[in-house]
């Protein structure tokens, strides 16, 4: 975390050691001005920030933003930038202060716990999907190929998801032992597997 301000009157910009060392540079090396400033914003997000520095430039306005700032060694960086009027003792405008925070680690953090869940929720979805083509497989004697087939034809012609389908048929065969020999057993759940889906709104 580090601190920053714009004055006014001076035109000149101020930053602390620290954020001069998340742009990538040692403190006391570079003068911070507003190209320097610019020059380091992400390309996808530079034009919302110009936008943020001018209103800074014109009358020192408060603001907040989350954008990404590419450091002089090409690292990228995702930081919180929050900035308030800053005033003299008479109460007179003279510019903007405030702080940077660099997020990246939390953000990538929560940018990796949100993938993991994807992945599993996708495994999840695999696995009852291929309970189901197993279960179809060894009742009708056809290839994984066709078992995956009558899931589809039938998510298509009960206009319910394929992984509901999935999901219905393999749990309300797994309530109960049953023989995969017996196929009208197996061919009224497979025929009404939709109906739980109708009734949970899926």
């Amino acid at each position: 975390m580090g601190s920053f301000r714009y004055l006014l009157a001076e035109g000149t910009w101020e930053w602390s050691d620290a954020v001069a060392r998340m742009h990538g540079y040692e403190p006391g090396t570079v003068m911070p001005t507003t190209e320097l400033i610019l020059s380091h914003k992400h390309p996808d997000d530079k034009a919302a920030v110009s936008e943020i520095i001018t209103r800074v430039l014109r009358e020192g306005a408060a603001f907040s933003s989350r954008h990404r700032i590419i450091d002089a060694s090409g690292g990228e960086h995702v930081v919180v930038v929050v900035g308030d009027e800053l005033r003299n003792s008479s109460g007179e405008v003279i510019g903007t202060s405030g702080f940077y925070i660099d997020v990246t680690e939390s953000f990538e953090a929560d940018m990796q716990r949100s993938v993991s869940r994807v992945v599993a929720e996708v495994e999840q979805r695999r696995a009852v999907i291929n309970q189901a083509i197993g279960i179809i497989r060894m009742t009708y004697g056809v290839s994984a190929e066709r078992a995956f087939e009558v899931l589809v034809w039938r998510s298509q012609d009960a206009n319910v998801k394929l992984r509901q389908i999935a999901e219905n048929f393999v749990e309300r065969l797994s309530g109960h032992p049953f023989d995969p020999t017996v196929r009208g057993q197996i061919d009224h759940v497979l025929l009404t597997a939709h109906d739980d889906a109708e009734r949970t709104g899926s």
